[in-house]
């Protein structure tokens, strides 16, 4: 853990940061967004991959803590919002007009990208240790920018 505490201190910030900043965003375009079918499944899609990247910060932060247990913490979290966004991911899919499906199912991937690090670093952590805290970058790099570009859709393209 030694190292780590000004990563997960930033990761922290900065994702209470964007999920507020998309909050906000989302209220100001609440109408246009429930408009259209798919968007209110981006927009709690946006604000969970950013929560998850919150917690999962946090209790690294944890002083103290073992490794074994915030493997099972992050593995259980990691599957829990993998259910919620597969979930979410295949109602978009459903509710996507043909033309914008290809969209749809690059939306799943990047969902899948970010949403499958969190869970292969609490197996890695349990299982060897503490070298699995490096999965949690790209989750957390995916979770981001996923979350980042759902914003743009959500609050830019939807006026266009």
């Amino acid at each position: 853990m030694n190292g780590w505490s000004n990563f997960f201190g930033a990761i922290l910030g900065a994702s209470a940061t964007l999920a507020g900043l998309i909050f906000v965003g989302v209220s100001i375009s609440l109408t246009r967004i429930l408009a259209v079918p798919a968007l209110p499944g981006r927009a709690s899609e946006s604000l969970i991959l950013l929560l998850t990247a919150l917690i999962i910060s946090a209790l690294c932060l944890v002083p103290g803590q073992p490794a074994f247990l915030l493997g099972i913490e992050l593995l259980i979290i990691g599957i829990i919002v993998w259910i919620i966004t597969f979930i979410t991911d295949l109602s978009i899919l459903r509710k996507t007009e043909a033309p914008y499906k290809k969209n749809s199912k690059q939306n799943f991937v990047f969902t899948q990208l970010a949403v499958l690090p969190y869970i292969i670093a609490g197996i890695v952590i349990i299982g060897i240790g503490p070298t699995g805290f490096y999965w949690l970058i790209p989750g957390i790099i995916f979770s981001f920018t996923k979350a980042v570009l759902d914003a743009w859709v959500l609050l830019v393209e939807i006026h266009r």
